[in-house]
């Protein structure tokens, strides 16, 4: 019988999940491991991430190792005597030491349609590669990365203009049900463990920097819009202008095709509308945040920024 519970999570996304626990009747979370608190913001201040918040608010003890496979951390798990260590977006590769520990094993609540995009941001990934569909899986953690066996999945379609922070919401939702689903067919003895393929079909889903947000304007119309919206909100795509950093949050295909522009050349301004030529295809531009501005619509950037044809948006 599954009672004892020990979550190991980190961000929003986990957040759902540690909450379906702590409201479920038949288990108790007896601990939380999260990532250590970061410094935030111009003042650099210490933040507590979502998980803690939401523990603390529960009155639930909460942990933050810098490295969870040092031997006084696995004594301490042993200790709390876990029947399920349930792990949803900690952030740090769990040991074969700990995941001999609980009885039922350790669960994990991975944001996509595991083999696809195995790795720590499958959500925007996935949104940036134009994928019609992701979902959740839950499964059996091995040593691997995300490479244990599969137990349940829930498929979501991605709406035409998914952003990686929709989409992180929807399958947020969707991980802490699923979680539910999953611990009550491994208590009754229903669950079935699938083993994964070797090989993924997609790429590693490697972690996102603000580098990953520039703007290679010499990629396709379709691939640049598509980036924008799966950096939404962090970190978000940018390019230079004038030479200081513009954000770009909106944006929609307007031609298709080779142009006689550069890549990166402005092609087109009217009071309402900008449109910037690409490897393959001419972008519109919807909504831009200029550097230390607020997020405005094209119309208002361009009564305050005033832009001409061929001008770049690279430098």
């Amino acid at each position: 019988m599954i009672k004892n519970v020990v979550f190991m999570g980190t961000p929003d996304f986990a957040v759902g999940t540690l909450q379906a626990l702590i409201d479920s009747e038949h288990c108790q979370v007896r601990a939380v491991f999260c990532q250590p608190d970061k410094p935030k913001g111009r003042s650099r201040a210490l933040q507590m991430p979502p998980v803690k918040e939401a523990a603390v608010a529960a009155g639930i003890p909460v942990y933050q190792p810098e490295k969870i496979r040092e031997p006084e951390w696995i004594d301490l798990l042993k200790g709390l005597h876990p029947d399920v260590i349930v792990v949803a977006a900690f952030g740090q590769i769990i040991p074969q030491a700990i995941l001999d520990i609980p009885e039922y094993g350790c669960i994990n609540v991975h944001a996509s349609l595991l083999p696809k995009y195995r790795g720590a941001a499958p959500i925007q990934w996935a949104v940036i590669n134009g994928e019609a569909e992701s979902g959740v899986t839950t499964m059996r953690m091995d040593a691997g990365l995300d490479t244990g066996d599969m137990i349940l999945k829930k498929v979501v379609p991605l709406a035409k203009n998914e952003t990686g922070g929709s989409l992180f919401d929807k399958l947020s939702a969707v991980g802490a049900s699923l979680l539910m689903e999953t611990l009550d067919a491994i208590e009754n003895g229903t669950a079935s463990y699938e083993k994964q393929p070797k090989e993924s079909p997609t790429g590693y889903a490697s972690m996102l920097t603000k580098e990953d947000g520039r703007i290679d304007w010499g990629r396709s119309a379709h691939e640049i819009e598509r980036r924008i919206r799966g950096l939404d909100p962090w970190p978000g795509a940018w390019t230079r202008f004038h030479g200081k950093l513009l954000k770009v949050w909106r944006a929609e295909v307007a031609e298709e095709g080779a142009g006689q522009m550069p890549p990166g050349t402005v092609c087109r301004v009217t009071k309402t509308a900008l449109y910037v030529q690409t490897g393959d295809g001419i972008l519109s531009i919807l909504e831009l945040q200029p550097e230390g501005k607020k997020k405005m619509p094209v119309d208002a950037f361009l009564r305050g920024y005033p832009v001409i044809v061929n001008e770049s948006m690279i430098l």
